[in-house]
């Protein structure tokens, strides 16, 4: 996954630009690996961005919730020792 900064003089698209051309905002961001944002009467209204570069994103997002619920079962005593669980696997 690129992980490039926005560059807002050259990343920020009226949404007339996508409507008019969208090859060309599409293939903007497959070229630079940075998400464009659309903007309908200056204000930001949605985001193209690559989708592996989308899909690697929600992966990273669905990975951090899984810790931190992990944190908030260990904090609440939700917890099951390694050796009971080894047996309940049949893994010994």
């Amino acid at each position: 996954m690129r992980s490039l900064a926005v560059k807002f003089s050259e990343d920020v698209v009226p949404l007339g630009d996508m409507k008019i051309n969208p090859g060309k905002v599409v293939r903007r961001v497959d070229e630079t690996g940075r998400p464009v944002l659309l903007t309908s009467h200056g204000r930001g209204v949605a985001v193209v961005q690559g989708l592996d570069e989308f899909e690697a994103a929600q992966e990273e997002r669905d990975f951090m919730r899984a810790v931190v619920a992990g944190l908030a079962d260990i904090e609440a005593g939700r917890v099951v020792p390694f050796d009971e669980v080894v047996r309940s696997l049949g893994l010994e």
